[in-house]
């Protein structure tokens, strides 16, 4: 996991001191994760989900999807009422709840200097995408460290900012305890924050860990969507390991964490929440994420929703092409579209981690 052991207080800062819309709408989103994120937990250890089928293959919602919707969509709505603010589920879009409105700017990114093209963006040409609950199959199963939080943050449809929160960090799946102890509060008592950034002005080189070895080739695939179109893809790429996970979130810390060399989705099952927030981390380190066929996804507020091309991220250029290459029904593909994503500027990103302990 990405973590920086540091424990971390969300302070009040005024925005007098903001660089800009995107920097302060960047921290805010911030705050508003780690809010959702003991919602969340909260929502667990009462025990009642909520489950409704909402229609289709494996596709639930719980209590803790709806409400942390209404909780993010609430706050970034009052704030930013000129911004467009697209969440997964319908008909929870906080307006007409009660949900408080954190003002809060995580000091963590009001403290940093955005790069000057993205220091006066004008809100018309922002698109913020929002999946409450990522992994929600996972949720339901008690699977804790497959689900994130996403808030990814679109400037003229491309990712630039992206928030992805582990609100069951350091939990044991078994026992449904935090390894770090117990907190009878139900509080979240440590917010561990890593930075990353495509500009160096973070600190990126000890957040890749490189665990994948070079003679082995490890996909990261769908755990609960696999489908004879996705089997059939792994299976062409013959590798030596596949990752079975859940959330398109988790997938892709995954690569970059270095657990495997690329998560591969052949199917139209994910959405832009799901794949906004992780692709501006991922370009921002280097990676890229594309549609099977290499197009770049747009993120602006007339996309269309499904990622009806399938999913394709890997961590550098070179894994692309690696991976590209084991696919032989891809292999007639041309990839000067794919590769242009590398060069995005996603400049300022954060995978947020809360530890209930």
């Amino acid at each position: 996991m990405l973590r920086f052991s540091t424990r971390t207080t969300i302070k009040h800062l005024s925005r007098t001191l903001n660089q800009g819309l995107l920097q302060d709408l960047t921290a805010s989103c911030v705050t508003v994760a780690d809010e959702s994120a003991v919602l969340i937990r909260k929502i667990f250890k009462n025990g009642d989900l909520g489950v409704i089928d909402k229609g289709g293959l494996k596709n639930f919602q719980t209590e803790g999807d709806r409400a942390v919707q209404r909780l993010i969509l609430k706050t970034l709505k009052t704030k930013y009422p000129q911004v467009t603010v697209i969440g997964e589920e319908d008909g929870d879009d906080g307006e007409a709840g009660d949900e408080k409105v954190f003002d809060a700017l995580a000091p963590e990114v009001m403290e940093k200097t955005f790069p000057k093209d993205l220091q006066d963006v004008a809100p018309e040409r922002i698109c913020i995408w929002v999946d409450p609950l990522d992994g929600t199959m996972e949720f339901i199963d008690r699977m804790l460290h497959h689900v994130t939080i996403l808030i990814g943050i679109a400037v003229d449809g491309k990712a630039i900012s992206g928030v992805v929160n582990q609100p069951f960090f350091g939990f044991d799946d078994e026992s449904k305890n935090p390894i770090n102890g117990e907190d009878q509060s139900g509080e979240s008592s440590v917010l561990d924050h890593s930075v990353l950034s495509s500009k160096n002005h973070f600190q990126r080189s000890c957040l890749r860990k490189n665990k994948t070895e070079n003679d082995k080739k490890i996909i990261c695939t769908t755990r609960s969507h696999a489908s004879h179109d996705v089997n059939a893809c792994i299976e062409a790429m013959k590798p030596d390991e596949i990752l079975r996970q859940g959330g398109a979130g988790n997938k892709v810390l995954r690569v970059i964490e270095g657990d495997a060399h690329a998560y591969v989705f052949a199917s139209p099952g994910t959405k832009k929440w799901d794949t906004c927030a992780p692709e501006a981390i991922l370009v921002a380190m280097g990676g890229a994420l594309t549609d099977m066929h290499g197009n770049v996804m747009p993120y602006d507020k007339n996309a269309k929703k499904p990622n009806s091309g399938g999913v394709l991220a890997t961590i550098s250029p070179k894994r692309r092409s690696g991976t590209w290459n084991m696919c032989p029904s891809l292999s007639g593909t041309i990839l000067n579209s794919s590769l242009e994503i590398t060069q995005t500027p996603s400049f300022l990103v954060f995978i947020t981690v809360s530890i209930e302990s």
